[in-house]
């Protein structure tokens, strides 16, 4: 009932995809990403990472629109953006080769979706470094190229990361890099496992002038209770291109 596709090293440890099947959920192939002992992520729950794209791209007007998509994971994230036919380009920004390879030869089953549509764009480095060099972006072919919208989902909240070198990151300095590389109009929108925080939600007004905060509710088979995250989405000033 349990089979490893995938291990590898990565800089930031092992990192692994495996497929299980448990006998309560009948023939459903579950597919797990975990980095040494840690669950990262699972086609169990996905409810909160597709409210990321819809709560996000909810708050976007116009047509046209270059998104970013911060963190591959299984790729829920990227394909219920492209749902959205407004999107003309979707860069989806991932540090670990291994996740992009997983997609690229369709090992996960959401890679033949992202592979099939012409819009999206896999781009291999660290979300962190290019988010805050807006002088390049994150469009490795059109430096300071600007985008409508910016979807993160890398840390687990803004208190607990995948790796500490990323909590730099979560400055008033360093967000208002990121925001640089947004149109006038553009959204950031970011992923929590946790309830929303009033001290980040805080820091990202001194950013953002409009902040917004969602709760996204999902049952867990495993506990048999409603499981919560949450969604960040934040506006910049100007309305308009």
């Amino acid at each position: 009932m349990f089979e490893e596709i995938d291990s590898q090293e990565s800089p930031i440890g092992e990192i692994s995809l495996r497929r299980r099947r448990i006998p309560a959920f009948g023939e459903r192939d579950i597919y797990e990403v975990k980095l040494g002992d840690e669950f990262l992520m699972s086609s169990m729950f996905y409810a909160a990472e597709e409210a990321l794209s819809t709560l996000g791209l909810a708050a976007v007007q116009g047509e046209d629109l270059r998104v970013v998509v911060g963190g591959l994971g299984l790729g829920y994230t990227a394909v219920k953006a492209l749902e959205d036919a407004r999107i003309a380009e979707l860069l989806v920004v991932e540090a670990l080769d291994t996740v992009i390879g997983w997609h690229r030869n369709e090992l996960v089953p959401l890679g033949r979706v992202l592979n099939a549509d012409a819009r999206n764009r896999y781009v291999l480095g660290s979300f962190f470094d290019l988010a805050t060099s807006p002088e390049t972006g994150f469009d490795p072919d059109c430096d300071g190229q600007r985008v409508d919208a910016i979807l993160l989902d890398i840390d687990h909240s803004p208190t607990e990361y995948l790796n500490s070198a990323n909590a730099s990151f979560y400055t008033t300095d360093n967000l208002s890099l990121m925001a640089q590389q947004l149109r006038p109009g553009g959204v950031f929108a970011m992923w929590s496992q946790n309830l929303p925080d009033a001290e980040f939600e805080a820091l990202l007004k001194t950013v953002f002038p409009s902040v917004e905060s969602h709760v996204v509710a999902f049952y867990n088979p495993f506990q048999n209770n409603e499981a919560t995250n949450s969604v960040y989405v934040c506006v910049t000033a100007e309305q308009g291109r």
